[in-house]
């Protein structure tokens, strides 16, 4: 039979060619007999077939010139949309994605904005812009009650077709405040319609526009405007934008979606588009989806978005596929006006750049009105006159330009400083954080380091739990950096939740690590508590909290791979019961028996430590641990090794490579013996271990887990103003305290981050002088290390610190419930270091600033 079927079809050209045609008439002509047959009811409520007649009908194969009245684009809108008004909504649902999740976020800035507000003014006003049947007013009822929430909402729309069905909605909904006003976007004026706007909706015009200057409100405007897949069929889309600017309230929210199509090369000079995460569609889909909405006048052209966000702050930005229509690229996005006024003083632009450039820098904040005379005054230091932060260094860069700022000033909370996301430094890390939780005690941290509330604290963020316990300190400031932004990104959305969730949703999230709601927590009550490049990286990343067969958020990272191979470990050889054993028992020498005669055995294999555990790649992928850490072991190995009499050094500095190679199997082997044995012998870890715990486990338990995950702590910290002393860096640490006031830090916990420089290497004498530079005499460093005595000690000592060892395992000691670290250390400042001469440098060719290089 499949021979035969080549010679029923036509081999003629025109032939095939008249067959399509007979076709596609046949096709148009059971539509319209469908159509001409269907009852009034079915007119009201057509069936599912009708309705994706009528949209195949109108989108693929009626012609779009309109019906001859010559007005333009309503005319072609009206040829478009007559014949599917009816059945908009039913076939709509799966091709526009992301109208709900672009509800969701207006919805949730304005509770936020209501919730921050003192003076407490109901008046709000919502315009949807190209609002057609009316659909995105009554989604909104998900997330706020419309009628009562907003004083007026107005739908525009130039297709009278999709008006009259919004205009049946409403009476059907019964909502008063809702106005269908059928007219051209350009040219809708909220005055127009909107009682007492004439006098307090004016504008004002500046006889020199400069940044920020613009025709929109003095005082009032909309509090809300939306476009939901509208701006993309807006030929003259220009002018709807700038319309908009004049149309939004000073304090006003917009928000898009909308298709797109865009290259990553577009977008790599701009530092205001709020990430980029997914916004990259490759040379094919460019080409594919801008020819294929093209049929039906929806323009795709990068253009419509870009002039958006020029004209715009941006608050949030996220891109997505449609995966069940063909990956198409759609985007949503929320701005605000240019001029962030968030800071109280709208009319003083530049204030909230000083402001924040000031906590960032430990500067003294000076009003703008007596800045050059008071900053000469108050600044103790000549030199520099002024230190500046890289976010300010991009403000200025930005406001000398025209644009709008970086996305992270228009924050609701200014704890994220802006950073390039492009840079490599940044993006090595592949958008993934190596650690889902901190390896460091905070017990210990907190009985050495005794933080009150006259602190300024200088931490690398890790996975922000420790940052979270000296916050519980309320101390005047804290400084959390890391270089990876997926950690800062972590630590962000803790915070977010502190400030969001009660403490039921927060315990889930943190403490469980899995929460079935996380995407809808994440849209309607985290966002407004999250910089734009962190919501895109956890909005792309919800299957951490919500995946099925995972473990949760505690089974994700770099650090997994050691617990799947624990896991996986004691699954093949048999100790799985015995593990969830000891985590059971109540007492230490319960403990100690199941672990000496069913776990040890195998855990501390020295065939295990030998392959798996003392691979570089293992060490560095699954553990964190860098070649250079790695040799401050085996040095301390080959010490503990030396025979009577002798006595090599502990430093790697005296040992060659292969020396230190040899021994790296045994080293590895006696290093997890002296971390796992006094741990087992000390902390009952299923009582008062949660850091081992957590990787035996996959979660915490309520009577087993880290301060920050108290009722007790969750009460303090989400309280209002609880984190306004919280800047998080996404940078080096070099560069972080190369731009703070000299002699203002009080601690800096650094970590074993000093353990990853090259041995005796220049940059770590480099960052102890930065160090010293920075912190106040009887400042503080604490750090923790691999090796009893680490060889940079004693360059802390030549730079003006005083060095004590406040830990060290020695002989079985465990000198914390981690005990992963050999030692301790406190080092404090007790001279300053002579201040070298600063230079002058260039930044992007327009700002010269003075700048302190030690």
């Amino acid at each position: 039979m499949a021979s035969l079927i080549p010679n029923i079809l036509p081999k003629d050209p025109h032939n095939q060619i008249t067959i399509a045609g007979v076709t596609i008439v046949l096709l148009i002509g059971v539509i319209f007999a469908i159509n001409s047959y269907a009852s009034k009811e079915d007119e009201e409520n057509p069936s599912a077939l009708t309705s994706f007649l009528r949209f195949f009908y109108a989108s693929f194969l009626k012609p779009h010139t309109g019906d001859g009245t010559g007005n333009g684009q309503q005319d072609a809108l009206e040829s478009f949309y007559k014949a599917q008004a009816g059945v908009y909504d039913a076939t709509r649902g799966r091709l526009l994605r992301g109208r709900e999740d672009m509800l969701g976020l207006v919805a949730a800035q304005l509770v936020q904005k209501a919730g921050s507000d003192s003076k407490q003014d109901t008046k709000r006003i919502w315009v949807d812009i190209g609002g057609g049947t009316g659909w995105n007013i009554e989604a909104m009822s998900e997330f706020v009650s419309v009628p009562e929430f907003f004083s007026s909402v107005y739908l525009v729309d130039f297709s009278p077709s999709l008006c009259e069905v919004a205009r049946k909605r409403f009476t059907r909904l019964g909502w008063k405040n809702v106005k269908v006003i059928c007219q051209d976007a350009r040219t809708f004026r909220l005055e127009d319609h909107e009682p007492g706007a004439a006098g307090a909706v004016g504008l004002t015009r500046s006889s020199s526009m400069g940044y920020f200057d613009s025709e929109r409100p003095s005082v009032g405007g909309a509090d809300l405007i939306t476009l939901s897949y509208s701006l993309s069929m807006i030929p003259d889309f220009y002018s709807v934008i700038d319309s908009l600017t004049s149309l939004l309230a000073p304090t006003g929210i917009i928000g898009v979606v909308d298709f797109y199509v865009q290259s990553i090369v577009d977008l790599s000079c701009r530092n205001y588009t709020g990430g980029v995460i997914n916004r990259h569609v490759n040379w094919f889909g460019r080409l594919f989806w801008r020819a294929w909405f093209d049929v039906d006048r929806v323009g795709l052209e990068a253009g419509r978005r870009d002039y958006l966000e020029y004209r715009f702050g941006t608050v949030l930005s996220a891109d997505s596929r449609n995966y069940l229509l063909g990956y198409i690229p759609y985007y949503i996005w929320l701005g605000c006006p240019k001029k962030p006024s968030s800071v109280g003083t709208p009319n003083y632009p530049h204030e909230i750049v000083e402001r924040l450039d000031a906590a960032v820098t430990e500067s003294p904040y000076l009003s703008p009105i007596n800045h050059t005379n008071a900053l000469s005054r108050t600044v103790e230091r000549s030199t520099p006159p002024e230190i500046r932060s890289k976010a300010f260094d991009a403000a200025i860069v930005n406001l000398s330009s025209n644009l709008p700022l970086p996305s992270f000033f228009y924050q609701n909370n200014h704890w994220r400083i802006h950073y390039d996301d492009q840079l490599k430094k940044h993006t090595q890390f592949k958008n993934e954080y190596i650690y889902a939780f901190t390896w460091e005690d905070s017990r210990v941290d907190q009985r050495l380091l005794k933080l009150g509330p006259e602190d300024i604290v200088l931490a690398i963020t890790s996975a922000g739990d420790n940052i979270l316990s000296y916050a519980l300190n309320s101390p005047a400031r804290i400084h959390a950096v890391d270089l990876n932004p997926n950690q800062n990104h972590l630590l962000e959305l803790k915070v977010a939740s502190y400030a969001a969730l009660p403490y039921a949703d927060f315990w889930k999230l943190f403490g469980i690590g899995k929460h079935p709601n996380f995407r809808s927590l994440l849209i309607s009550r985290l966002s407004p508590y999250l910089s734009s490049r962190a919501f895109q990286y956890w909005l792309s990343n919800t299957h951490v909290f919500t995946a099925t067969r995972s473990k949760g958020l505690y089974e994700t990272g770099g650090s997994r791979h050691a617990i799947r191979v624990v896991r996986l470990l004691s699954t093949a050889l048999g100790f799985k019961s015995e593990v969830k054993k000891l985590l059971e028992a109540k007492t230490l020498n319960e403990q100690r028996e199941i672990w000496t005669k069913k776990i040890r055995p195998f855990m501390m294999s020295r065939l295990l430590a030998y392959l798996v555990v003392s691979q570089e790649k293992f060490l560095w992928a699954a553990l964190g641990v860098p070649h250079n850490q790695l040799a401050m072991l085996e040095a301390d190995h080959i010490a503990s090794e030396s025979l009577p009499g002798k006595s090599p050094s502990a430093s790697p500095l005296e040992h060659s490579e292969k020396e230190l190679k040899s021994s790296k199997g045994r080293a590895v082997w006696e290093y997890m013996v002296q971390t796992l044995d006094p741990v087992v012998e000390t902390t009952l870890i299923g009582e008062d271990n949660p850091y081992y715990l957590v990787c035996l486990q996959g979660c915490y338990s309520q009577r087993c887990h880290p301060d920050y995950l108290k009722p007790k702590s969750h009460q303090k910290l989400s309280r209002k103003g609880a984190f306004d002393g919280l800047r998080i860096h996404t940078d080096e640490i070099n560069e972080v305290v190369s731009r703070l006031t000299p002699g203002t830090l009080t601690v800096a916990v650094v970590m074993d981050s000093m353990d990853w420089f090259d041995p005796g290497s220049e940059a770590a004498a480099l960052q102890i002088e930065k160090l010293n530079r920075v912190l106040k005499l009887g400042g503080r460093v604490m750090l923790r290390s691999a090796a009893l005595t680490p060889w940079y000690i004693s360059t802390f000592e030549s730079l003006g610190f005083q060095p004590k060892r406040v830990g060290a395992r020695i002989a079985g000691a465990c000198i914390d419930r981690v005990n992963m670290y050999a030692s301790c250390w406190l080092l404090t400042k007790i001279e300053n270091l002579e201040p070298s001469t600063p230079k002058t440098e260039s930044r992007n060719g327009s700002v010269e600033l003075e700048r302190l290089e030690i």
